[in-house]
């Protein structure tokens, strides 16, 4: 496990580093996961599968801040831009540049700004299933709920139980490993989006990106336009949201061309 201040009140965020030399590209490959996750359960069999790390990739699979390994402060704003300035903090700390980033869910909100506000720490990006647009306030209720809730609600008027009981325990048992001020803080921003929104800021990236859906779910909101800002759009056979645990050999094979190995 390595870590590093990224916060001026000293706030750490942790990761699991793979070895390796950067394979043939140099490149590392960092993995961020989604609300209420972790990036080692998430990750690590698609991290360390012969089709990812043969060439001998060094990889990051980083814990956002407030979640997983990683510290959780009180007094940070868990905003997609901070959490993005965070991580960006935690790569120059690595020594990490150009890298390939593999995202999930939220973890996709925060690399699009990370690409976009830190354009020399990102060369390809491959979102998983990471929402585009804001939610509009009468379905934030939906899914785990986490936004539909004030902070005050939500630490100290039963919400947090609710989702708890809503979510079921294969989420859960990644969720509570978040600090609750990082896990409804960091809900509301991801539905309230970010200026400009998360679409205008992907389909503007200079760089190879790749979008990542189950198949099931049909297209995303918006494929064409991705598809003509030169976004290729993957759909993953037999799986639902978390992609990489319910297929893994496809999500493999997907995330292994979208990097070129």
């Amino acid at each position: 496990m390595r870590d590093a201040q990224v916060t001026p009140q000293g706030a750490r965020i942790r990761w699991v580093e793979l070895p390796g030399e950067g394979g043939p590209d140099g490149r590392t490959r960092v993995y961020l996961h989604g609300l209420g996750a972790s990036s080692g359960p998430y990750f690590t069999a698609a991290a360390v599968h012969p089709a990812l790390a043969a060439r001998g990739h060094r990889s990051l699979l980083i814990d956002l801040l407030g979640f997983g390994i990683s510290d959780r402060p009180e007094d940070f704003p868990y905003t997609m831009e901070a959490h993005a300035d965070a991580v960006a903090a935690a790569l120059e700390a690595a020594g990490v540049r150009a890298a390939d980033v593999v995202a999930h869910s939220m973890g996709g909100a925060v690399a699009i700004v990370l690409a976009s506000r830190h354009p020399d720490l990102v060369a390809r990006l491959v979102l998983v299933d990471s929402g585009l647009d804001p939610v509009p306030a009468e379905r934030r209720r939906a899914g785990s709920g986490i936004a539909g809730y004030t902070e005050a609600e939500f630490l100290s008027g039963g919400g947090w139980q609710e989702v708890r009981d809503r979510v079921g325990p294969h989420w859960w048992s990644t969720m509570r490993l978040a600090g609750l001020t990082a896990l409804h803080r960091s809900g509301v921003h991801l539905a309230r989006g970010t200026e400009p929104t998360l679409r205008a800021q992907l389909t503007a990236l200079p760089i190879p990106r790749t979008f990542l859906h189950p198949a099931v779910d049909g297209p995303p909101a918006g494929a064409e336009g991705l598809r003509d800002a030169g976004v290729s759009v993957v759909a993953v056979p037999d799986c639902g949201h978390n992609i990489m645990l319910d297929n893994p050999e496809a999500f493999v094979r997907a995330t292994a061309a979208a990097l070129g190995a």
